[in-house]
């Protein structure tokens, strides 16, 4: 199975279950601007360079060329509960941290491979964790995962990736559960 194939299945298994109930609520205040984020441009940068090794460029864009980090920053302020504001700010900490310790650079000076080979085990532990979370509720999300969701969100509700990377029909008709499949055919995005 292709990496971007399985990023499309849990994006569209898991969609938004593990981001911010208040993120897809209406809600008639204005959005912050990104300046009012607290986000500097190295924040930025490190979070679009974490979501390019989360969803790399291929044959289509990656997250980094849609520059997911502006948007992420505008829903962490404005949609994310202090707690997991905290939580997210955490990972982005932590996956620094871990860069500057095993390799003595931060994350943004790492190369691609470096990158992924960084935040692998920390997936790995984090899907752990979460399958515990399923008997333990008391159990808290891991940073990793809020941010993956994160990305995963953002990057397949911009424009480039629901009509580049997934397929899109402003208006596809009525619901046919038996439409016709054929291996490698990309996932609807409506």
């Amino acid at each position: 199975m292709e990496r971007r194939d399985l990023l499309k299945m849990i994006a569209a298994a898991t969609g938004t279950a593990l981001i911010s109930r208040n993120v897809l609520a209406w809600d008639p205040t204005r959005a912050s601007a990104l300046k009012d984020t607290g986000y500097t441009s190295d924040d930025l940068g490190l979070i679009n360079e974490i979501a390019d090794t989360i969803i790399p460029r291929t044959d289509t864009p990656g997250a980094k060329d849609v520059n997911v980090a502006a948007t992420m920053a505008i829903i962490v302020a404005d949609c994310f509960t202090l707690e997991e504001q905290t939580l997210f700010n955490q990972g982005l900490q932590d996956i620094q941290q871990l860069a500057q310790k095993s390799h003595g650079k931060g994350f943004v000076q790492l190369t691609s491979q470096q990158r992924l080979d960084l935040l692998t085990p920390i997936d790995a532990k984090a899907t752990s964790i979460n399958k515990k979370r399923w008997q333990d509720k008391k159990l808290k999300a891991h940073p990793f995962t809020l941010i993956k969701q994160l990305v995963l969100f953002t990057f397949f509700t911009s424009k480039v990736g629901a009509m580049e990377v997934l397929r899109f029909v402003a208006v596809p008709g009525r619901y046919d559960g038996h439409f016709p499949y054929k291996k490698g055919d990309k996932a609807w995005a409506t």
